[in-house]
């Protein structure tokens, strides 16, 4: 990366990290169960909500405890149940148009970070009605409080239920780009394991190593708090003690909690240090071939830490030992290099591919800039570099030519 290019981005992340004392962050409030919702929503004189998710979790059943709680409560809702994979504008727009003809009152995330992005991206469209959701990326475009949001996550990874972030896909692009704002952190999360006991293993492996991979990237950054630190280290053991166990039993209640707890940890610690490269070329993957985003970052990961070499050896170590893969006596590079390869087992063990299906060598350049436009300056990352630099990852996990 250019030295003046640089400079501007150190530059820009230290004054972020300088002002991260005085910022508006906040933890939403924490139930362990959908059935304590109605009493939050009458707390806040909230008759009507609409509960967004996606179409098979409604076709489950998955929301029917919450549906039974809320009818009993006197509450009304509707469902918006079109939410994608990969959230897009369209997706946001139409939930918003129902928001307002059945008069709600507040939202209901109820799903995997995509229903709680859209639902997100649907209250900060209902707070700044005249701007595009387009306009909104980047960070503190939205500015205005949005209905009260509840989280009930249904997934172990994304961390949505307390993030400033949702990331959507604009559709006439093929682009995924985040919006970040204070207002979008949930004013409720629901942990509850019972939301997740019927995730099909795959993604319990994918979402948890998304997990991991929020509290790696948060911990190895520059913009680290004492708080944030702890919370990345914390989610960090909680993952490798527990997310092979809710893999190979999905009724392990005991597991599926601690990696719910992982997954706000982990969620909490990037809303203030902020998330890498990893992310960034796991978003573009997303907006252009709809990877699932846990997916792209499991098998992305190895590669990014392997890249940044010794510029986050001290804090892998950290990492490594909280994950009991290294001691205290442990060389630096020795813990990271055992971190990578735990990471590689990992993915090996349950059933994560090493390499992603249909990235073509004609769109490298165009998701490198992608990836370079999310990234730089913002991602206070160990090593700094550009879309050039960035093209490596790409070449590094897509399948070779049959």
């Amino acid at each position: 990366m250019n030295i003046i290019i640089k400079a501007a981005c150190r530059t820009f992340q230290t004054v972020l990290r300088l002002a991260i004392p005085i910022l508006p962050y906040r933890s939403p409030k924490v139930l362990s169960r959908v059935e304590d919702i109605p009493g939050v929503l009458k707390e806040q004189k909230i008759h009507r909500v609409m509960i967004v998710t996606d179409g098979f979790l409604h076709l489950s059943g998955m929301l029917e405890p919450l549906k039974k709680a809320l009818s009993e409560a006197g509450i009304g809702y509707t469902v918006y149940d079109e939410t994608v994979p990969n959230p897009t504008v369209w997706n946001v727009e139409i939930a918003r148009e129902r928001y307002l003809a059945e008069n709600c009152q507040g939202l209901i995330g109820f799903g995997g970070g995509s229903a709680i992005d859209c639902a997100k991206a649907v209250g900060a469209r209902i707070a700044r009605p005249r701007k595009s959701i387009p306009q909104m990326r980047g960070i503190l475009k939205v500015m205005r409080r949005i209905p009260f949001l509840i989280a009930v996550p249904t997934t172990a990874g994304t961390g949505s239920e307390t993030t400033l972030a949702t990331v959507i896909t604009d559709d006439k692009a093929d682009h995924k780009f985040p919006v970040n704002d204070f207002p979008l952190i949930p004013r409720v999360a629901v942990l509850d394991p019972e939301m997740t006991r019927n995730l099909p293993a795959h993604l319990t492996a994918t979402t948890g190593m998304d997990a991991l991979t929020h509290a790696i990237e948060a911990y190895i950054g520059r913009s680290t708090t004492k708080d944030t630190r702890a919370d990345a280290l914390e989610a960090a053991e909680l993952i490798s003690k527990n997310l092979e166990n809710a893999y190979r039993d999905g009724n392990n209640m005991e597991a599926r909690a601690n990696m719910l707890r992982a997954a706000f940890l982990a969620g909490r610690a990037f809303s203030k240090s902020y998330v890498g490269y990893c992310h960034a070329v796991a978003h573009s993957l997303g907006g252009k071939y709809h990877i699932p985003h846990g997916l792209a970052n499991a098998v992305l990961l190895p590669y990014v830490l392997e890249a940044y070499g010794e510029t986050a050896y001290k804090k892998e170590k950290d990492i490594a030992v909280a994950m009991g893969i290294a001691d205290s006596s442990t060389p630096e590079e020795t813990a990271a290099e055992a971190l990578i390869a735990c990471i590689r087992k990992m993915n090996a063990d349950m059933g994560i591919p090493t390499k992603l299906p249909g990235i073509r060598t004609e769109d490298i350049p165009q998701l490198a800039a992608f990836a370079h436009r999310e990234a730089n300056p913002l991602y206070p990352v160990p090593l700094l570099m550009d879309a050039g630099e960035l093209e490596r990852f790409y070449y590094d996990v897509m399948e070779e030519a049959k």
